[in-house]
């Protein structure tokens, strides 16, 4: 605490913003004056937020998942995510809070917490996880009337985006003010942003981030997300993560590029010298296509996630693999044996990264344990494949606790909270009655 204290006043702080991500990769928490912060060794929060679905409710089996008390827990600052509040109109800190149990236990449901139980197992065996995730979203015009399409934001020609611009300069050009209001909040935040390319979609961008410990980067994603948002929103404009905001656009992803290191040397186990796959990434990779069937719903968390898996509109539709391959679902990029690495395609934009990367990180763990043979790397177009992932949020959450041993990696309590909650988003979005079933079945049938 003294180094959180000591930070604090080093920059005069006025304000701290606790944050604890919640199951939707959302931050939750309050705001705390910096005096009162510093005298509080802990903070607090109820333990019911963990379990809240993304509109706010709470599923049927809520007193079942949590203690029927309704309980608090208690959090704990890490000094690691202190980071300024650069859009704040006074000197504010974020500090991102670890969750525990009032016996002082990591709570169950904390998606960091999640992500430490997967990286534990590697650290047991002598490794660590290095990643670099890939996040697109799109700009689009404000919009108050969610009954209305969504449209891309006029740029600096006055004009909106018509035609696809992949990696255009001049595309990405037109968003200028926006996207050095962006450099300039992540830069003030510390964060490891490489680089900015524009995507298929209209208006659709995409960040990579160095890569670096998992935990680290997911806090970094987290963080990024707000930080667009409030960018945008500075220029009147929204920066949206949803899966697939757009009918006619293709959806948004965040890859998520994973190497394995030892401990004792720093190696990279997947790549040798001579340029060949050492036995671990081959394991690694039939690991993500047995399991992340099974965890489908960690990667696409959503109704909208599941209209991404269309065919040939730059989303995997099958558990193929191949070398440097972007229609499989696990790509091995070209690299030399230090940066040997696979990259995972399923995850969706608006996945929540402490999970995503957890869920991806276990399926290649498994499969290194279980000695795992993936099938022959996909020499052609995966896309012509027939769709093998689940097509809705139901279904996905059919699989997730299907097998013993991915529950007990993740925990069992989280399985079951994260399967309730889910399901209570399926069934109020099921109770919408939307606009193609007026104009198609209203008279029709």
């Amino acid at each position: 605490m003294e180094t959180i204290r000591n930070w604090l006043l080093e920059h005069r702080i006025t304000e701290v913003e606790v944050l604890v991500p919640d199951m939707t990769g959302n931050a939750r928490g309050k705001f705390v004056p910096a005096d009162k912060f510093i005298k509080q060794e802990n903070q607090r929060l109820p333990e019911g937020i963990l379990a809240q679905a993304v509109n706010g409710d709470y599923p049927d089996d809520y007193w079942e998942l949590l203690d029927p008390r309704d309980r608090d827990m208690v959090l704990r600052p890490d000094p690691n995510t202190m980071r300024l509040v650069p859009w704040a109109n006074d000197a504010t800190a974020q500090i991102i809070h670890d969750c525990h149990d009032m016996e002082g236990r990591p709570h169950p449901l904390a998606t960091r917490n999640v992500l430490r139980r997967v990286l534990a197992l590697y650290e047991r065996d002598g490794l660590r996880p290095v990643v670099a995730p890939e996040v697109e979203f799109y700009l689009v015009k404000k919009n108050a009337d969610p009954d209305y399409e969504l449209e891309p934001p006029l740029g600096r020609s006055g004009r909106p985006e018509s035609a696809r611009q992949s990696y255009s300069i001049d595309a990405v050009n037109e968003f200028d003010p926006i996207i050095e209001d962006m450099y300039d909040f992540c830069e003030a935040q510390k964060l490891d942003v490489d680089t900015l390319i524009h995507e298929a979609g209209a208006a659709q961008l995409e960040v990579n981030f160095l890569h670096g410990d998992a935990l680290e980067l997911a806090d970094q994603v987290f963080t990024f997300k707000r930080t667009m948002r409030e960018t945008a929103l500075r220029h009147n404009v929204y920066a949206t993560f949803m899966s697939r905001p757009m009918a006619k656009e293709p959806g948004s992803a965040m890859h998520i590029h994973q190497s394995i290191l030892r401990l004792e040397d720093g190696r990279n186990i997947f790549g040798r010298d001579d340029g060949g796959d050492e036995p671990e990434l081959l394991h690694f990779i039939g690991g993500l296509q047995k399991y992340v069937p099974l965890l489908i719903a960690l990667f696409a968390p959503n109704v909208n996630a599941y209209r991404r898996f269309t065919r040939e509109i730059s989303a995997p539709i099958s558990l193929q693999w191949g070398y440097d391959n972007r229609t499989t679902g696990f790509r091995v990029p070209i690299s030399d044996a230090r940066s040997r690495r696979v990259e995972n395609r399923f995850a969706g934009a608006d996945a929540n990264p402490y999970l995503a990367i957890a869920a991806s990180l276990a399926a290649g763990y498994l499969g290194m344990q279980q000695r795992l043979e993936p099938t022959a790397p996909c020499p052609g177009n995966a896309y012509e494949e027939e769709i093998t992932v689940a097509r809705s949020l139901e279904e996905a959450l059919r699989y997730i606790d299907e097998d013993d041993a991915v529950v007990g990696i993740l925990g069992e309590q989280f399985i079951r909270a994260y399967r309730s909650v889910k399901l209570a988003e399926y069934d109020a979005f099921n109770r919408t009655i939307s606009s193609w079933e007026r104009e198609h079945l209203l008279l029709n049938v």
